[in-house]
């Protein structure tokens, strides 16, 4: 029997599954599977930094699916707990376990389920993410700006917009009050352009079928009983607990990495792939650089996660307009910056308990065009196995969207520390005395696809590549789409299926998940609480 040699380019969530399921579930020997991995560890934007012993989750990543297969996997890998962990134990939180499970404190191999907090901190004020209606809401706003943007909503309910922008689709399902209050000034943080110049694609896959409406709709749910578990039907957005791992994401793509070398796969670091050798329509061997040494091997299938723009340049021959449309993919790249201080100048006034009575939000959306941090991570929050010393001091992610190259990207760590000092400070996040114990600095480039500029053409990219009869294209980057986690391993799942089928059959089910907005409306899951 031929042994066919797979190469999978890139060791995050979309190749690590592919990798994994492929090993997994072809017979013995059929296949020898080589990972290139460009940096020197796995994960890749779901990785986790371990600095002195405080974990940065870079980027956040809730584990939240209605995938069946999705929640299989991860707990198969990781199974949930059984017992309380730290936090947990320490303010005697009820949590609902699994029976039979690992106890965090026992055993490292453990996924956590965290309650989910986030919420948007706008002039001085929190309010939920995602906007929810309630007494706290109406008296953060007050009576005059409520009142507009009810009636601010109801217009957008009798007078749709045409949904040809981002702009748009935020108005038809929130209203242009509350659209201008609560996503504008993050959207145009986030892409470094104007919501009405973006694509209402990005909308349509990462909002789906969250609106006031939807928010109404998960009120009365939670009024009425249920037999079964709320969170199977409720909107991916809405969920209000989570699992995690332990030691956060790059914990569990440390383990997928591990069981599938067990299984015979390869991993090869810090090797960057720079050509795609194709002939006769389909790809012969691939060339990668590792330690400045350029290495050819030869490949039956290629299955890639690498950025379209960079698979693209490196193929030897491609269409001239899909060239072009590749070429001007653009990205939006990502900095952020960890603090390690004792305390934070936000009060606690939620009846949620936590350690050090940090707030107990995970994210802080930050709606200030003030300032240029987008985001606050309190990895306290996420798990207290991520910090060092949980109960004595708060560790702290600030995020900001930027262009690789520009002047903010150019900042050096002790720079980059200093803005989100003051942005803090000016924030009244904390205290000018308060002490900065220790920070560290993660760059990460192309971290979200952007749908603008070329990517109106990134249909004749796609037509292109899948007449290329044994490539395959997976994953947030390696689709050009701003995929969750889960949806990254989805893509991952198809192309395996699709390899073992033996057939030479359309591929729509690749390009096209989380592209249905049934998905999340319609599918159920066994994941969550």
């Amino acid at each position: 029997m031929k042994v066919s040699q797979v190469i999978i380019i890139g060791a995050g969530p979309a190749g690590l599954t592919a990798g994994y399921k492929l090993l997994k579930s072809a017979p013995a020997g059929e296949y020898a599977v080589t990972i290139l991995e460009a940096s020197g560890t796995v994960g890749g934007i779901s990785r986790t930094v371990n600095h002195n012993g405080n974990r940065m989750d870079i980027g956040g990543h809730r584990f939240f699916s209605k995938d069946e297969e999705v929640n299989r996997m991860w707990e198969e890998l990781m199974p949930e707990q059984g017992s309380p962990s730290l936090d947990d134990r320490i303010l005697q939180r009820e949590v609902k376990y699994e029976p039979g499970g690992p106890d965090p404190e026992q055993t490292d191999r453990v996924m956590l389920l965290r309650k989910r907090v986030s919420r948007i901190y706008y002039r001085e004020t929190f309010f939920d993410y995602p906007v929810k209606i309630s007494f706290n809401t109406i008296r953060n706003m007050g009576l005059v700006c409520t009142m507009a943007a009810g009636f601010s909503y109801l217009k957008s309910v009798f007078f749709k917009r045409p949904e040809d922008s981002l702009e748009n689709f935020y108005i038809n399902r929130f209203g242009k009050k509350l659209y201008s209050m609560f996503f504008e000034s993050y959207t145009e943080k986030l892409w470094g352009r104007h919501p009405r110049n973006i694509s209402p694609d990005w909308g349509a896959q990462r909002v789906k079928g969250l609106s006031i409406y939807a928010v109404l709709k998960d009120i009365v749910m939670k009024m009425l009983p249920q037999k079964e578990n709320r969170q199977d039907r409720v909107e991916t957005s809405l969920i209000d607990r989570f699992h995690y791992p332990k030691y956060g994401p790059g914990q569990l793509w440390e383990i997928t990495a591990s069981e599938f070398e067990k299984m015979g796969g390869k991993i090869i670091y810090h090797a960057q792939a720079e050509k795609i050798n194709l002939a006769g329509g389909r790809v012969r061997s691939i060339t990668y650089i590792e330690n400045g040494k350029e290495t050819e091997m030869p490949c039956d299938l290629l299955i890639s996660s690498m950025p379209l723009k960079d698979l693209a340049a490196g193929m030897n021959e491609i269409p001239a307009d899909a060239a072009e449309a590749a070429a001007g993919l653009p990205y939006r790249d990502f900095v952020t910056v960890g603090l390690l201080t004792d305390r934070l100048k936000l009060k606690n006034k939620t009846r949620l308990k936590t350690l050090n009575d940090l707030v107990p939000d995970c994210w802080i959306y930050v709606q200030d065009a003030k300032v240029k941090l987008g985001r606050i991570q309190i990895f306290n929050n996420w798990s207290p196995y991520l910090v060092k010393d949980p109960e004595h001091t708060a560790w702290i992610g600030l995020e900001y969207f930027c262009q690789e190259g520009d002047d903010f990207w150019k900042l050096s760590p002790e720079e980059l520390c200093q803005r989100g000092v003051s942005e803090l400070i000016k924030m009244k996040i904390i205290d000018p005395e308060s002490p900065i114990l220790d920070y560290h600095v993660e760059k990460v480039p192309k971290a979200y696809p952007a749908y603008f500029d070329t990517y109106a053409d990134i249909r004749k990219l796609i037509d292109y590549l899948d007449t290329i009869g044994n490539l395959y294209c997976i994953g947030r980057n390696g689709q050009h789409r701003y995929n969750n986690m889960d949806h990254s391993m989805l893509t991952a799942f198809a192309a395996v299926e699709h390899i073992l089928s033996g057939k030479d059959s359309d591929r729509s089910k690749i390009w096209t998940v989380n592209t249905e907005k049934e998905y999340h409306e319609e599918q159920r899951s066994q994941s969550g609480h």
